[in-house]
């Protein structure tokens, strides 16, 4: 009997040792489906797992969505714009209050906001939104608080569009290819996907916004907005560069997530990035001190670890 005890107790201690401890949940907040933010989540996933780092379920959301999220708890991890981080953590409309435990991670490329209209339709700046139909994404979306800011700084306003729809990137190209809508604005990199579907079915205006005009959007709304280039030939028919405003995409964490889990999965990016640079180009040459840059967010220690560890101070 005493045999076949020890047998049995023996029997479950190696069972104990070889079952794999159960992976830690987590939930990543991405952006709208159409946009690059929801692949890049799934490869993150896939990373994780492969790793045994965690079980990361991805979640749609959007760039305000998700930082009030991480900072709510209901998400450990999601995509973020630095204009809208930076006013979560400074506590500034649309955040009812402070954010504090949301800590940056990794800045991982520029994103551009898109304003593209069909030739048709006449409109060529934004002072020709008045009257029109436009559509971009829900609330929540940092594309939706900067087609305000843009409108803002144009002395308009939701009220001067004779309609305005809020949803996601294929939804807004369905709108205008069926002319329902005149002008699709959006927030993500380029090409766009979205846009390069709607140029497979009409001639488009890409709207340029000139350096006076973000100068203004820094000045009178946010200083994070940069100006950018769409160079030419990036959509067809676009024969010049077009100037447009623009923010960074980067990461962030709850700052209360163990540090050995954003530490281990900045090392899996790191040693899986053209994994990523496939599915968004413009993260092709991107540098670790590119990804540790300062963007007025707390970087969180495990990433501040990493950085380190890679011989980029902090």
């Amino acid at each position: 009997m005493k045999t076949q005890m020890l047998t049995a107790l023996t029997v479950l201690a190696v069972a104990a040792v070889a079952a794999p401890a159960q992976a830690q949940q987590l939930n990543l907040m991405t952006g709208p489906q159409g946009g690059a933010w929801y692949p890049l989540g799934g490869a993150m996933q896939a990373m994780a797992s492969d790793a045994g780092l965690a079980s990361i379920q991805v979640l749609p959301g959007g760039g305000i969505a998700n930082v009030q999220g991480v900072q709510n708890g209901d998400a450990d991890l999601g995509f973020g714009n630095s204009i809208s981080t930076v006013d979560a953590i400074e506590g500034r409309e649309p955040f009812e209050a402070e954010a504090d435990n949301v800590c940056n991670v990794a800045t991982l490329y520029p994103q551009y906001f898109q304003m593209v209209a069909t030739q048709a339709s006449g409109i060529a700046t934004v002072e020709d939104f008045a009257g029109k139909r436009l559509n971009t994404q829900p609330v929540g979306n940092t594309a939706e608080q900067v087609v305000r800011a843009v409108l803002q700084t144009a002395g308009l306003s939701y009220d001067d569009m004779s309609a305005v729809d809020f949803v996601s990137y294929s939804d807004g190209v369905s709108l205008v290819q069926d002319n329902n809508s005149d002008i699709l604005a959006l927030g993500t990199t380029i090409p766009s996907s979205a846009v390069m579907d709607l140029a497979n079915s009409a001639d488009l205006t890409v709207i340029p916004l000139d350096e006076a005009f973000v100068e203004r959007m820094r000045a009178e709304i946010n200083p994070g907005y940069t100006s950018l280039t769409i160079p030419a030939g990036t959509y067809p028919g676009q024969d010049e560069d077009v100037n447009a405003v623009g923010y960074a995409t980067h990461i962030v964490a709850r700052c209360d997530l163990e540090a050995e889990i954003v530490e281990g999965l900045l090392t899996q990016m790191w040693e899986n990035r053209q994994d990523l640079a496939a599915i968004a180009s413009v993260m092709a040459d991107l540098s670790l001190e590119e990804m540790a840059q300062d963007i007025g967010v707390p970087m969180h220690e495990g990433a501040t670890a990493f950085y380190e560890a890679n011989g980029v101070a902090q």
